[in-house]
């Protein structure tokens, strides 16, 4: 009879164990030193081994050759207690034996000695459902319990166990497996079945199961009977609804772009091929975690659940945006998520929240809009700017930009450009002007014109401060020309537009401030 390859290869020694060194650490100690308590309490997420330790142990325990942390593997406890039959290892799954009835005939069954072996090892499963009642009935036990009695209670939600309860037990978190040892059992289970996959077939699967040993593990087992011997990650993603960073990195891109279509595109292709929209705005926050995380880490990090491969386009997506900008995008996605899981027009919502993604890109700080209409100067940005790139000076890209903006009529833009000074990176163009000019480079028209000219989507910083551009001062024009070209500028006449019952009683020529 065919045995999944989670049970195959269950741990049987505490050697064999991943991911919980101080858990194994302890209890080898313990037996070592014959400190061997009356209670334990295991918690932790699922998966990450808390029945396989109490089994563990429990084989320690009532090993002919021990107590000992290396039971010998072939005496019939050991052989009994793998197979779950040994008759003093008892296992209770407290989600079906929760009441008060069960704890009184576990309580009458811990007065007698073990039939055959050392201790009467009592694991309990899914702890966390027994009922008060329950625990108060098994109280006395565990705190007086007979010499030869161990419980262990196992459970996902330790701060449901009441405080009575763990105040007799020495409790142990179990944490989840860390990524790379992940990658790495599963990689030696597949050469042991024969099975062949490379990196980042392991590297999904191991995302799949989120710190999870028997979560990717059956993962792993639904590919082999998918796929066969050979496992190809494009066909694991698909049969696992899992979205491959090219497909989540559409998004990136149209935020870089700003680009509303093709969001809209986004939900159509994922509508078009029946994928769960839940299930992408799930992934999608997750996505821009991992890049924020890659941002601040400023390179591969151990928090980033992913192959070093993955890490390195996350961090050239990274690239792309400010911290901000990506705390910015987590909260909207986790939020549009949160929406999705009520929502009756699933489609609706994901539009709507992608479209949210790219105005929030559009977004102006307080300190800078009062930079841009004269107020206070906006603070000055801390990292040092990038390296001029030497494939293109900067007059080139100056006159270029220039004449492009001429060409679209954005007169004004032109002007500030003249007075700005620029330096271009790979994916970041910073400019430098007087607070006279910054507001005229807010906008999607002057960026849609630069990544024209450029060739290629990059982040534009407007920073405020004196450049060498910087108009020579001159005689000041009469003040009815003054005013006359402050009231046909764009943004003042948007502002009365918004203010209708406004009006402008004074105008200064800042020059002469």
């Amino acid at each position: 009879m065919y045995q999944v390859i989670a049970r195959k290869y269950r741990p049987q020694t505490f050697a064999e164990l991943i991911g919980q060194e101080h858990v194994k650490t302890t209890l080898e100690n313990a037996i070592a030193q014959r400190r061997i308590a009356h209670g334990y309490i295991f918690s932790g997420q699922r998966g990450t081994g808390k029945t396989t330790v109490a089994r563990i142990m429990a084989r320690c325990l009532n090993c002919v050759q021990g107590p000992t942390a290396n039971p010998c593997g072939v005496c019939a406890s050991c052989l009994e207690t793998a197979l779950g039959s040994s008759p003093d290892v008892i296992e209770i799954d407290a989600a079906s034996n929760r009441g008060i009835n069960e704890m009184r005939e576990l309580r009458e069954n811990v007065r007698y000695r073990p039939s055959r072996d050392r201790y009467k090892v009592f694991i309990v499963d899914e702890a966390h459902q027994i009922t008060s009642e329950a625990f108060n009935a098994l109280l006395k036990t565990l705190e007086e319990p007979p010499e030869w009695v161990v419980f262990i209670l196992c459970t996902t939600e330790a701060h449901k166990i009441p405080a009575t309860i763990v105040s007799r037990c020495q409790q142990f978190s179990f944490r989840s497996v860390d990524f790379a040892q992940l990658v790495e059992r599963m990689q030696w289970i597949a050469k042991e079945e024969g099975i062949t996959a490379d990196a980042e077939t392991f590297s999904v699967l191991a995302q799949v199961g989120e710190g999870s040993v028997r979560d990717s593990l059956s993962a792993l087992d639904q590919a082999i009977a998918c796929c066969g011997n050979e496992l190809k990650a494009v066909e694991v993603r698909g049969l696992l609804g899992m979205f491959s960073l090219d497909s989540l990195g559409a998004v990136a891109k149209a935020l870089n772009n700003g680009d509303s279509k093709a969001m809209l595109d986004v939900v159509a292709d994922l509508e078009a091929n029946g994928r769960s929209l839940q299930h992408f705005a799930r992934e999608l926050a997750r996505y821009f975690r991992n890049v924020l995380v890659v941002k601040i880490s400023r390179g591969a990090t151990k928090l980033v659940a992913a192959s070093p491969p993955e890490q390195e386009t996350l961090g050239k997506v990274a690239a792309q945006f400010s911290e901000e900008d990506l705390t910015r995008y987590l909260r909207l996605t986790l939020d549009l998520f949160r929406d999705l899981q009520s929502s009756l027009q699933p489609r609706l919502h994901l539009e709507l929240g992608l479209l949210r993604l790219v105005h929030a890109g559009k977004l102006q700080s307080i300190e800078e809009a009062i930079a841009g209409i004269g107020g206070a100067p906006a603070a000055p940005a801390k990292p040092a700017p990038p390296k001029p790139n030497p494939d293109r000076q900067e007059g080139d890209l100056r006159s270029r930009l220039h004449a492009a903006l001429l060409e679209a009529k954005q007169t004004y833009v032109a002007d500030a450009l003249e007075h700005s000074e620029l330096v271009e990176s790979a994916t970041e163009l910073v400019l430098t002007t007087p607070k006279l000019y910054a507001m005229n480079f807010k906008g999607g028209d002057f960026t849609a014109i630069v990544h024209r000219v450029i060739g290629r989507p990059v982040k534009i910083t407007v920073k405020i401060g004196e450049t060498e551009r910087a108009p020579a001062p001159a005689a000041a024009p009469p003040a009815d020309e003054v005013a006359t070209r402050a009231l046909e500028h764009p943004e003042v006449k948007r502002f009365q537009e918004l203010f209708p019952d406004s009006q402008v009683r004074t105008v200064r020529n800042l020059r002469d401030v």
